[in-house]
């Protein structure tokens, strides 16, 4: 019986590429088994063969070749040698990350993102405590907002804030609004520390943030944090639209689909998939 990864290599060898290489490809999944391994174990050849589903002596001359490039390590001799993943990946992945820009990865995403919701759509980081644009996606037809590249937007009140902002450790979020207050930008700015912190509870839940008319009357903006390699937040992206009596349902509705697309970043940029609730009442 397959294990889950093997169940899973299937599955994507039956999706292959028209411009397919098979060893290669063997080659890829040795690897994605190695990664899956428990820590400080390794696994044998053979054990390595039954996960990939090929013979001993093809996963053998793969890894071979893979040791010699540094992509993967072996420990032992004879009957007890064990393979790991190689320190070579860990340099190449530094590379990788050098490589890499949340701008340039984003802009696709946010294209697609703006298209289906048909919603402008925005990609921030953190700047001195505010949520500062630095790419959008505008609409070629219907009402334009006056969005700006360089935006400085506050924390509480839009959608890109709060979601950076859920995304901290609270003490450190805490520390955060005692610097920069809660300063009132509409009727429907949240004002109160501690209504603040609860709300920010369900945005974590949830996986998105919604500001409806909170940083300025007649327009909302929903938004959703995206993730690195490591877990930690980078940035965060958001669609942004006149309220215009839009239903609850809607909203949530929005959410799932920047949240959907936060993740799809998340995981160019190496991240881990996260699942997300969506509570009835935010």
């Amino acid at each position: 019986m397959q294990n889950n990864v093997g169940e899973s290599l299937a599955d994507e060898a039956s999706h292959q590429p028209k411009y397919w290489v098979k060893t290669v490809g063997r080659a890829a999944e040795i690897l994605q088994v190695l990664a899956a391994g428990a820590p400080g174990q390794g696994l044998s050849v053979t054990e390595i063969g039954q996960r990939c589903g090929i013979s001993k002596s093809a996963a053998f001359g793969i890894l071979q070749t893979l040791r010699h490039y540094g992509l993967v390590a072996d420990e032992g001799e004879g009957m007890n040698r064990r393979y790991r993943l190689g320190m070579g990946l860990a340099r190449l992945g530094e590379r990788a990350q050098e490589q890499v820009s949340l701008r340039d990865v984003a802009r696709p995403v946010l294209r697609g993102l703006s298209a289906r919701c048909a919603l402008a759509s925005r990609v921030a980081v953190w700047e001195g405590g505010h949520a500062v644009v630095i790419d959008q996606v505008d609409l070629d037809a219907g009402p334009r907002l006056d969005l700006r590249m360089g935006t400085r937007e506050l924390a509480h009140s839009s959608g890109l804030g709060k979601a950076l902002l859920a995304s901290m450790p609270e003490d450190e979020a805490r520390a955060l609004v005692a610097r920069s207050g809660l300063p009132r930008r509409t009727s429907r700015t949240i004002t109160d520390e501690d209504t603040l912190f609860a709300h920010l509870r369900d945005v974590r839940a949830a996986g998105y943030a919604l500001d409806d008319e909170e940083d300025a009357e007649g327009i909302f903006c929903i938004g959703s944090v995206v993730r690195d390699h490591t877990g930690r937040s980078v940035g965060a992206i958001s669609v942004t639209g006149l309220k215009l009596d839009l239903p609850g349902w809607r909203f949530q509705e929005l959410g799932r689909q920047v949240h959907a697309a936060a993740e799809e970043i998340s995981r160019e940029l190496g991240a881990e998939p996260a699942e997300a609730k969506t509570p009835e009442t935010l």
